[in-house]
């Protein structure tokens, strides 16, 4: 699978310490509410969680008005459905990616979508690890695949890069770590014998458009049920319930 080739920040104040903890925005999906439940749960009753290290969830993609609604920049569309929803701002440029920090339930999250272009996103995504001392298992990458059925979810918690450059471009800025989660969202294969790198960046119809609009808000409920009761359960949600969907076809 290929695709297209394309300052050191100034020392920033701790994000997370003065954030306030509202309970989170649940928008309508048509998956189970039970994350929204919890984190409202969590919102109200739990301790202070201001020393936890914070979820980082990047999503992959292109900047610019020419690639927006692409198949590229689907990554990019699952943060903004995530920011909406649980009402944080991606209003500030750090480390060549604009960011967003808020939180699901009582747990710090932060969400990038880097400004590098696709090929060198591991220049933003190395720079926020390192600064912001995120572990590894809680940095979330999404990004489109060409290799899945269209509109369908595969979370995993490491992996390679399947040929995919933006994913290519982090590994080699975690120093060739590979042991951090990703969130893989289905583009399908390109028509008959179309380039894939001219696939990518292909506009949705507005048919795929809507079904991709629901994987995404699958992407949301996994991304809180991972925040808020772990990874593994998130990863259940995701790849089984959708391999049940694809066997009983």
């Amino acid at each position: 699978m290929r695709f297209l080739s394309g300052a050191s920040a100034s020392r920033l104040p701790s994000p997370f310490l003065s954030l306030p903890r509202a309970r989170p925005r649940c928008v309508p999906t048509s998956v189970s509410g039970s994350a929204c439940r919890a984190a409202a749960s969590s919102a109200t009753s739990a301790g202070d969680g201001a020393a936890r290290k914070p979820w980082l969830f990047v999503g992959l993609g292109n900047p610019g008005k020419v690639y927006q609604g692409t198949r590229h920049n689907v990554g990019f569309e699952l943060i903004d459905v995530i920011a909406e929803a649980e009402g944080i701002s991606l209003s500030s440029m750090q480390f060549k990616a604009m960011v967003g920090k808020g939180r699901i339930g009582d747990s710090p999250i932060m969400l990038a979508k880097p400004q590098t272009f696709m090929n060198a996103s591991g220049e933003s995504v190395g720079q926020l690890v390192s600064y912001f001392k995120i572990p590894l298992n809680q940095v979330v990458v999404m990004y489109d695949d060409l290799d899945l059925p269209f509109a369908k979810l595969r979370l995993l918690p490491k992996g390679g890069h399947g040929g995919h450059n933006g994913m290519r471009s982090i590994i080699n800025h975690l120093k060739q770590s590979r042991d951090f989660p990703r969130l893989r969202i289905g583009i399908g294969r390109p028509p008959g014998k179309m380039d894939p790198a001219n696939f990518v960046l292909r506009p949705f119809t507005r048919k795929e458009q809507e079904e991709l609009d629901f994987a995404l808000h699958r992407g949301l409920e996994a991304v809180r049920i991972m925040v808020l009761e772990g990874f593994n359960k998130s990863a259940t949600y995701v790849n089984t319930s959708q391999a049940s969907e694809m066997l009983n076809r």
